[in-house]
């Protein structure tokens, strides 16, 4: 089990993206598993622009996807284009995100100017996913600045990760120094 983790971490020395990626993928997974949720409320209050902020945040979330795959290629620098592509994708699904809740949150709005905070209380409850999309909503936008975070930290992190001693210590290396190697013979 030591074993099994030290080399984890040899791994993770060598490439320390894969935190980012991992939560790259999470905060794809929390959107793309209650994009139920989020159509059901866009079919369910329709405002203006609603479907198409979901559309962006489900496209550029799949698209960040590549688009970190090759800001950090095996063996080679940093591609500095796609990571500021990376960046500005991560920015337009946090505005589409923020769009959409500001949307539910007009929608509920309005309903209550309307037809008074009763009317309101029933049409959540009658549609709880409304609810339940925009607390989503809330925790895809707290993951993916997250996940900027972290690729903004890569060169911090990635040079404490390289501190860890990951060495095993063989027998027999220790008395290494007393090895003749000058090829006399005695």
């Amino acid at each position: 089990m030591k074993e099994f983790f030290r080399k984890k971490m040899v791994a993770l020395k060598r490439k320390p993206q894969i935190i980012a990626l991992i939560f790259l993928a999470v905060t794809f997974l929390i959107y793309s598993l209650n994009l139920r949720m989020v159509s059901d409320t866009t079919a369910r209050i329709n405002m203006k622009g609603m479907g198409l902020a979901g559309f962006a945040t489900m496209l550029f979330s799949m698209l960040s996807f590549v688009c970190f795959l090759n800001t950090f290629p095996h063996r080679k620098k940093v591609n500095i284009p796609m990571l500021v592509i990376f960046f500005a994708m991560q920015g337009i699904i946090l505005f589409c995100d923020f769009f959409y809740r500001n949307k539910i949150n007009d929608a509920i709005l309005n309903e209550i100017n309307t037809n008074g905070a009763a009317s309101a209380q029933k049409m959540l409850v009658s549609n709880s996913f409304i609810l339940s999309a925009r607390s989503m909503l809330q925790t895809h936008q707290i993951f993916v600045i997250i996940t900027i975070a972290l690729v903004v930290t890569l060169p911090v992190y990635s040079k404490l990760l390289r501190m860890i001693k990951t060495s095993i210590n063989v027998a027999g290396n220790d008395d290494i120094g007393t090895i003749d190697i000058s090829g006399e013979d005695r």
